[in-house]
């Protein structure tokens, strides 16, 4: 696991102990979820803590609840937190998201949640936990959802395009709506390859758009624009 921190404009990132380090789809993620402005955000499987630094960076006035069952994430959560400049701000436990009980709802959700349904599970048990849907499936997480959040709250993940049509398929038969979908490619030439997308208990008009992440000449105006705050490569 790589052990230089990865450095973001306004906080670092350090992952050696991480089963899952900084990605392009945590950053997206981090970056696109909610316009509402929530005041209380649940963090789910928070990794390195990437998801919730970017929210609290991002939102003055949000109080965060970041939740992992790893005991490596739990710590690399926690230390990346201490360096950062909201700590007061965000809450770290490790616990499993499935059986916790909490005291208040949240207005907001955020969530990578894994993907891999079969195959070989990785050699590492924190990796493991970090990318197989045995430890965590969609369908027990979606469930999960109704008791967490406030009847106006928003809910945020990015998946690959069939297990994000799938968990959208699902969650919308279990009573959700979609609300925001923002569909991803690589280059303007490959297919769309991520989804980026919000869940709500109330039905409103879905906001549909779409994001290229290169073109020819590096990467896109869109994308620049998306994660200019947070990349130090982008001016």
């Amino acid at each position: 696991m790589k052990s230089n921190p990865f450095k973001f404009k306004q906080f670092s990132i350090t992952q050696q102990q991480c089963g899952m380090p900084v990605s392009t789809d945590g950053v997206m993620l981090g970056a696109w979820a909610f316009t509402h402005s929530p005041k209380r955000i649940l963090d789910i499987g928070s990794g390195t803590g990437l998801l919730s630094l970017m929210c609290a960076q991002r939102f003055a006035q949000v109080s965060i609840c970041a939740i992992d069952i790893d005991p490596l994430a739990f710590n690399s959560t926690t230390h990346n937190v201490a360096l950062s400049p909201w700590q007061e701000r965000i809450e770290v436990y490790q616990q499993d998201i499935l059986t916790t009980l909490f005291s208040t709802h949240f207005d907001g959700v955020i969530c990578n949640p894994p993907y891999f349904t079969s195959g070989e599970m990785a050699h590492s048990y924190s990796r493991a936990l970090a990318r197989h849907t045995q430890n965590l499936t969609h369908s027990s997480l979606i469930d999960r959802l109704a008791d967490l959040l406030t009847e106006d709250g928003r809910a945020c993940f990015i998946l690959p395009i069939k297990e994000g049509k799938s968990f959208i398929q699902l969650a919308q038969q279990q009573g959700w709506y979609l609300t925001r979908l923002c569909e991803v490619s690589p280059t303007p030439s490959k297919a769309v390859h991520r989804l980026l997308f919000e869940l709500s208990k109330k039905m409103s008009q879905v906001e549909r758009s779409k994001l290229t992440i290169h073109t020819k000449n590096g990467y896109s105006d869109d994308f620049i624009a998306l994660t200019r705050d947070f990349y130090l490569k982008m001016k």
